[in-house]
């Protein structure tokens, strides 16, 4: 199990990382229409990867299953709460850093992304699996 793992667990630590670092010279993006800052981009691109990861981790249980939205749902899920800690971490723990709920709906959608991208790049075997 933990050999199918290592992609989103390596990922999960990168996000960390770079969540952590000091944010001093980060741009500030202050309301949501401001998704479109290079800030914004970040989020949706690296929680979109780990969402994607994730649900490249159980490929095989989502080909394989009649409930595939359900595992969809599941990794959106587990990359936002992911996204909603660091964004905790990054308000009271890390120096430099301050959370923000504007951060998360970014997190979030590039999970959205992440799964929307697994499911372009799998659409013929997920076809194959569906007229068995």
């Amino acid at each position: 199990m933990l050999k199918k793992l290592w992609p989103v667990l390596l990922w999960s630590f990168i996000i960390l990382l770079l969540t952590g670092l000091p944010g001093n010279d980060f741009p500030k993006v202050p309301t949501f229409w401001g998704w479109l800052e290079p800030d914004k981009v970040v989020h949706l691109f690296i929680f979109g990867v780990l969402a994607f990861l994730i649900l490249f981790s159980f490929r095989v249980q989502y080909f394989n299953s009649k409930k595939r939205y359900l595992f969809g749902l599941i990794a959106i899920i587990i990359t936002a709460v992911y996204g909603m800690i660091t964004e905790v971490l990054q308000y009271y723990v890390f120096i430099g850093r301050g959370g923000n709920r504007f951060d998360f709906f970014a997190d979030t959608i590039g999970a959205i992304v992440g799964w929307m991208l697994f499911i372009c790049l799998y659409r013929k075997k997920i076809r194959r699996k569906e007229s068995h």
